[in-house]
C-alpha cells in the first residue's frame, strides 16, 4: 500500500489514500473463503459500488481543481500527483480485485453446483437457448453505434458498452462500433435451463457477445470489449437564494440531472483490448491517458448482488433477529418507560421499529403539541414520514429540518419534503453554507408534562437501520431537551449565538470542548495520573485534531481510534507511539461515533453525529450528546472495548496504511457477534 505523507513535523496521510485503503479491507473481506460464498459477493459489490462514488466526487474534484486552478489544500504539482498515484493505487487493487472475482467467487460458485459462464461460447445444450433469448429478448433493444473520428458519440456514466472491432468481409475496411448494453429491459444476469444438477446464468454482455455474427451481418468480427466512465457526480448547490428555499429546490431538480452529463473522471477499458484500438478509442472521445483504468473483461460487478441465489440461505450471511426491550415492550408507554429513565437502542441489534412507536405514540398523545426533527437522509417509502403525517394529520404541530444537500439524496429528500408539505408539516430547509447532519428530535408537550428527546447517531432511516450500527437515546432529560430545543432555534433561525449547557454542537462549542478534554487527558498524566481517550468514528482527517492527538501522545495519554475509513493520522510515529488504530469490517456497517475520555475515572462519554473531519467540524451543523445515566455509560463503553478486543475482524492500520488482521493468543471475538450477544443478555 503506497503512503504518501505530508512534510510537516507532525506527518499525515494522504486522504484519498487512506480511503482507497478503507475500501481495500472491504475488499478483503471478499477474499476470505470462511464467509459465505453470496457474502463474498456482497462485499464485492460494496467495493466496487464504493469506488464507483469515489470517481464521481473526489477523483472528479481532483479533476475540477486543476483545470480550473482552483487550488486550495494542492499545489497544481501535488494534485496531479495525488491523482498519479490514486490511479497507480487503483489500479494495483484492481488486480486483486479480478484475481478474486475469478480464482475466489467463481471458484466458490461452483463448488455450490453454480455455474456463472465466463465467456460467449455456452455449452452445446444451452445454444439455442442463449440465440433464442437473444433474438427475442434483448436484439429489439440494441441501437449500435459507429465510432468514427471527430464524430462525438456520448457515452453514459455507470452504463456497460461494448466496443466491438470489425471489417467488411468483402473490403476489408475496418470500423469500430460501440454497443450500449440494454440494462434497464434485460437483467445483468441471465438464467439458462439448469443441466445434470448444476444451475447456469450467463452475463448479459456474453449473451450479446455470442450473437454478434446476427448483429452484423457481413463482417468479421475480431474483438469485442468492456467499457465503462465514470463522470462528475458532485454539484454545487448555491443556498444563498434571495428568492429563498423553492428556488434551492428548484436548482436542486435542474442541477441533478446533469450529474449524467458531468465531466469525465475515470475511463475503464477490458486489459485484454489492443494497445492499436484502445488509443483510437481515446483520439474518437478525447481520452487523456491519466483518465485510464484498466478493468477486465466484465465492469458494474457491484451488479453482482443482483445474481440469482438457487440454493438458498445456507450460501448467505444472515443477519441475526432483532432483539427486543423487554422493559419497552412490557410496559407499553414508551413515554411512561422514559418518564422511569433513559433507554439506548442499538442497532440494527435492536429493532428500530421502537422509533416508529415512539413517534405515533407522540402523534395520539393528548398532551403532546409539537414534534420537531431533522432529517438527513430519507428511506423510500418512508415509516418515519408517515408517522410525522399522521401527527400532523392528528392536529400535532410538525417542524421537519430538511437537509436538501445530502450527496446522492436531493432528489429523495426534495420528494419527501413536498409530500409533507402538502401533509400541513412545515420544512425548513437547508441553512446556506452549512449541512445539517445532526440527528436530533423533540417532542413538547403542554401542561408541564414530561417533554422527550431522542439524539442519535444515525439516520432516521429504517432501511440503514438494519445493516448501520448506531445508537440512539430516548430522553426526558430537562437538561438535554433545553439544548435540542436551543438547536432547533438554531435551524428555524431564530438564534445565530446559541449557548448548549449539555450538547456539544458544531460549528459553536464542539471544538473547543474536545480540545479541553483531550488537555484534561495531558494535564491527569502531567499530574502522575492516568490518561486515556477512545474515539470511535467514521473518518479522521482535521489536521488541528490530529495535532491535538499527536500532543496527547507526547504527553503519555494513551489512545485507541476506532476509525472505518478514513484516517489520516500515521500511527508508529515517536509523537504517537501511545496511540493504537483498528478498522472493524463486518456485516454490520460501523456507523456509531463514541467519545470516550477517562477523566481520571470520572469518564465522560459522547455519542454523536459528528467525524472529526473538517466539513463536520466547521461546515455542517453537528451534535454529540453526553450519556448521563451511569449504567448506559457502562454499556456504551462495554461496546466499545469489545470493538478493541476483537482479533477476528478487526485490523490494526500500520504506518504504510495496511490492513494487519489482529491475530493473538487470545480466545476469538468478533465484535459484532460479541456485541449481539451483549445486548441479549443486558436488555431488559
Amino acid at each position: 500500500m503506497f503512503a504518501r505523507m505530508e512534510e510537516h513535523r507532525y506527518k499525515y496521510f494522504k486522504r484519498d489514500i487512506s480511503w482507497l485503503s478503507f475500501n481495500y479491507r472491504v475488499l478483503m473481506e471478499a477474499d476470505d473463503p470462511h464467509l459465505p460464498v453470496y457474502e463474498r459477493i456482497r462485499f464485492l459489490s460494496i467495493y466496487a459500488s464504493n469506488l464507483e462514488e469515489f470517481y464521481e466526487v473526489r477523483v472528479s474534484e481532483h479533476r475540477g481543481d486543476i483545470i480550473k486552478k482552483n487550488y486550495i489544500d494542492e499545489s497544481a504539482e501535488t494534485s496531479e500527483e495525488s491523482l498519479e498515484n490514486i490511479t497507480r493505487e487503483v489500479n494495483r487493487q484492481q488486480q486483486d480485485f479480478y484475481r478474486i472475482f475469478g480464482e475466489g467467487i467463481l471458484a466458490g460458485l461452483r463448488q455450490q453446483k453454480i455455474c456463472l459462464y465466463q465467456d460467449s461460447r455456452p455449452e452445446d445444450f444451452h445454444r439455442d437457448f442463449v440465440r433464442s433469448y437473444f433474438n427475442e429478448e434483448v436484439f429489439p433493444f440494441l441501437s449500435p453505434v459507429t465510432i468514427q473520428k471527430g464524430v462525438k458519440t456520448f457515452i453514459r456514466d455507470r452504463r456497460l458498452y461494448l466496443i466491438v472491432k470489425m471489417s467488411n468481409k468483402i473490403t476489408g475496411e475496418p470500423y469500430y462500433v460501440l454497443i450500449k448494453i440494454p440494462f434497464l429491459k434485460t437483467p445483468r444476469f441471465v438464467p439458462l435451463p439448469p443441466h445434470e444438477g448444476m444451475f447456469y446464468y450467463m452475463f448479459i454482455d456474453d449473451v450479446i457477445r455470442a450473437n454478434l455474427p446476427v448483429i452484423f451481418p457481413g463482417y468479421d468480427v475480431e474483438g469485442c470489449y468492456s467499457i465503462k466512465i465514470s463522470r462528475d457526480a458532485d454539484i454545487y448547490i448555491d443556498d444563498h437564494h434571495a428568492d429563498g428555499p423553492k428556488a434551492i429546490v428548484n436548482e436542486i431538480k435542474t442541477k441533478v440531472g446533469k450529474r449524467k452529463i458531468g465531466a469525465l473522471s475515470r475511463f475503464m477499458y477490458d486489459r485484454a483490448m489492443p494497445a492499436d484500438m484502445l488509443e483510437y478509442i481515446c483520439e474518437s472521445f478525447g481520452i487523456e491517458a491519466d483518465d485510464l483504468i484498466v478493468g477486465g473483461r466484465y465492469m458494474n460487478l457491484q451488479d453482482l448482488v443482483r445474481l440469482p441465489n438457487p440454493v438458498g440461505a445456507s450460501l448467505e450471511q444472515t443477519p441475526p433477529s432483532p432483539v427486543r426491550v423487554p422493559y419497552l415492550d412490557e410496559t407499553g408507554s414508551i413515554f411512561r418507560a422514559v418518564m422511569q429513565r433513559d433507554v439506548l437502542l442499538h442497532f440494527p441489534y435492536q429493532s428500530f421499529d421502537y422509533l416508529i412507536r415512539f413517534l405515533m405514540e407522540a402523534s395520539f398523545d393528548p398532551d403532546a403539541e409539537e414534534i420537531k426533527i431533522t432529517q438527513y437522509r430519507v428511506a423510500e417509502n418512508s415509516a418515519v414520514i408517515n408517522s410525522l403525517i399522521s401527527a400532523a394529520q392528528n392536529g400535532k404541530k410538525v417542524t421537519v429540518f430538511v437537509e436538501l444537500k445530502a450527496r446522492f439524496d436531493e432528489e429523495n429528500n426534495v420528494s419527501a419534503a413536498e409530500r409533507m408539505e402538502q401533509a400541513g408539516i412545515k420544512i425548513i430547509y437547508s441553512i446556506p453554507g452549512l449541512k445539517v447532519h445532526a440527528k436530533v428530535a423533540v417532542i413538547l408537550r403542554k401542561g408541564g408534562r414530561a417533554d422527550f428527546a431522542y439524539l442519535s447517531t444515525g439516520n432516521f432511516n429504517e432501511k440503514t437501520a438494519r445493516i448501520y450500527s448506531d445508537m440512539a437515546l430516548l430522553t426526558c432529560h430537562k437538561g438535554l431537551i433545553a439544548d435540542v430545543n436551543n438547536l432547533f432555534s438554531v435551524l428555524e433561525r431564530r438564534t445565530g449565538s446559541p449557548v448548549f449547557r449539555h450538547l456539544l454542537v458544531a460549528p459553536f462549542n464542539m471544538t473547543p470542548e474536545i480540545r479541553r478534554m483531550i488537555e484534561r487527558e495531558i494535564e491527569h498524566v502531567r499530574e502522575g495520573r492516568r490518561g486515556y481517550i477512545i474515539l470511535k468514528m467514521n473518518g479522521l482527517h482535521d489536521k488541528h485534531m490530529i495535532d491535538a492527538l499527536y500532543h496527547a501522545s507526547e504527553n503519555g495519554v494513551e489512545i485507541d481510534l476506532i476509525v472505518r475509513g478514513i484516517c489520516c493520522l500515521v500511527p508508529g510515529q515517536p509523537y504517537s507511539r501511545h496511540i493504537r488504530i483498528t478498522r472493524i469490517v463486518d456485516m454490520f456497517l460501523e456507523h456509531s461515533r463514541v467519545w470516550y475520555f477517562y477523566n481520571d475515572g470520572s469518564e465522560d462519554v459522547f455519542l454523536t453525529s459528528a467525524d472529526w473531519m473538517r466539513r463536520n467540524l466547521s461546515r455542517r451543523i453537528e451534535s454529540a450528546f453526553p450519556v448521563l445515566c451511569p449504567k448506559i455509560k457502562r454499556e456504551v463503553t462495554d461496546i466499545v472495548k469489545l470493538q478493541l478486543r476483537d482479533n477476528v475482524k478487526a485490523c490494526t492500520l500500520d504506518g504504510n496504511l495496511a490492513n494487519v488482521f489482529k491475530r493473538d493468543d487470545r480466545p476469538p471475538v468478533r465484535a459484532q457477534q460479541a456485541i449481539y450477544e451483549y445486548i441479549k443478555q443486558t436488555s431488559f
